[in-house]
């Protein structure tokens, strides 16, 4: 069971949860609950750290962040104690949850069971400040964004669990924002190859990286309210799902930028100088459209990357463009990617057509576009989202699941 921190967030909540674990505990079921820091405490930390010097070693960085899910688990702990539930909070580096080196982003190499065996086998609930572990240099480190989501699916994996249980402050997965298309339905079932899609493009209820790691491994998964005893979602293997062959869901992106690199000579290997260049400095570049002159004389490059390393880039850019040779560089931040996800492109023509005619029938102009085997993405005006991805999900009926 893991509890994000809206779930968490004051001590009523941290009592709600508690009551939650044990009406697990009274179905005869052995609990590890994962728990985030509370709503708000991360940034705080991170705010504290800044006042300290704006300069500062990542390892005593993630020493700090780390103490607000520490807090977290010891208070849950102490409140099913309260209930009369024999439980134990653990420290990632207690278990121990063994990383790499790179604090900050730090990925899961090993987790040891013995402890934890030992305590459940003993009757104890175990609850587990998520978001780090320790490295091989036995520094506290810290896994990243979602990282809370990841360490719940390594345990769960780690542990053989029956399912993993992932709380939040919504009810589980929906075919798109619930706050922009207001007909936006609950789904009961997702694949992890969906679910992954959606999360990739921008849906914010499951981060990436412990999606992966549940395909992987065939964790079971379940996103629930942490405030209504609904149903939720499931995220399963297709093979459990073969029959639905449809667009599961849409999701959007903001915080995208668009750079276009004007009059690029063409010849062998200048989109590897100019994608190595920003590759070398952690820039992750998505969406790519190259168009030549009908001479051959010279290309444009357009792409995408997260709007916050927009002027690294221009910088990077800046600084190869005699090398290169091309004449300019511009970007835009007024842009929105909008995805369309499911298996139904597997195996149903047509797909692409009705979102370019969706689009184009309500005036969208399309910047860029970029495929996968489920998923089609455009880049759009942002002043279209709205229009976008309601237009979109009703020509997909996604309003009448």
């Amino acid at each position: 069971m893991k509890f994000g921190g809206t779930s968490v967030a004051n001590i009523d909540r941290i009592k709600a949860v508690a009551l939650k674990i044990k009406s697990e505990v009274e179905k005869k079921n052995k609990i590890i609950a994962v728990v985030s820091a509370m709503s708000g405490v991360t940034n705080d930390l991170v705010s504290l750290v800044k006042q300290a010097s704006e300069t500062y070693e990542s390892s005593e960085y993630d020493a700090v962040l780390s103490s607000g899910e520490q807090v977290t688990s010891a208070l849950l702990s102490i409140a099913l104690q309260s209930l009369g539930i024999k439980s134990r909070s653990w420290l990632g580096w207690q278990i121990p949850i063994i990383t790499n080196d790179v604090h900050g982003n730090a990925r899961i190499k090993e987790i040891k069971k013995e402890n934890i065996l030992k305590s459940l086998d003993n009757g104890f609930v175990t609850i587990v400040s998520g978001f780090q572990g320790i490295s091989s240099k036995n520094r506290i480190t810290t896994l990243g964004r979602g990282g809370s989501d990841t360490s719940a699916v390594a345990l769960a994996a780690a542990f053989s669990a029956d399912r993993c249980d992932i709380y939040t402050d919504v009810d589980g997965i929906y075919t798109t924002d619930p706050r922009i298309v207001k007909n936006a339905k609950k789904l009961d079932y997702i694949t992890y190859e969906e679910m992954l899609e959606l999360a990739s493009q921008g849906a914010k209820v499951l981060h990436t990286r412990s999606v992966a790691l549940a395909m992987k491994y065939s964790v079971k998964l379940r996103v629930l309210s942490s405030f209504q005893n609904l149903p939720g979602t499931t995220v399963v293997n297709e093979e459990h799902n073969m029959e639905k062959s449809e667009i599961i869901g849409i999701a959007h992106n903001p915080n995208e930028a668009k750079i276009t690199i004007s009059i690029v000579p063409d010849k062998p290997g200048q989109a590897a100088l100019i994608f190595g260049a920003l590759a070398d400095k952690g820039i992750n570049v998505d969406m790519i459209v190259q168009s030549s002159t009908i001479d051959n004389s010279s290309t444009d490059i357009t792409f995408t990357i997260p709007e916050n390393d927009l002027i690294l880039a221009q910088g990077i850019l800046k600084n190869i463009q005699n090398e290169i040779g091309f004449s300019q560089v511009t970007s835009d931040i007024n842009v929105v990617k909008i995805s369309i996800v499911g298996n139904a492109m597997r195996s149903q023509p047509g797909i692409a057509k009705t979102m370019f005619a969706t689009l184009a029938n309500n005036q969208i102009n399309i910047h860029v576009i970029s495929t996968s085997e489920i998923k089609i993405s455009v880049l759009v005006s942002s002043d279209y989202t709205e229009l976008a991805m309601r237009s979109l999900h009703t020509a997909f009926s996604l309003d009448k699941k």
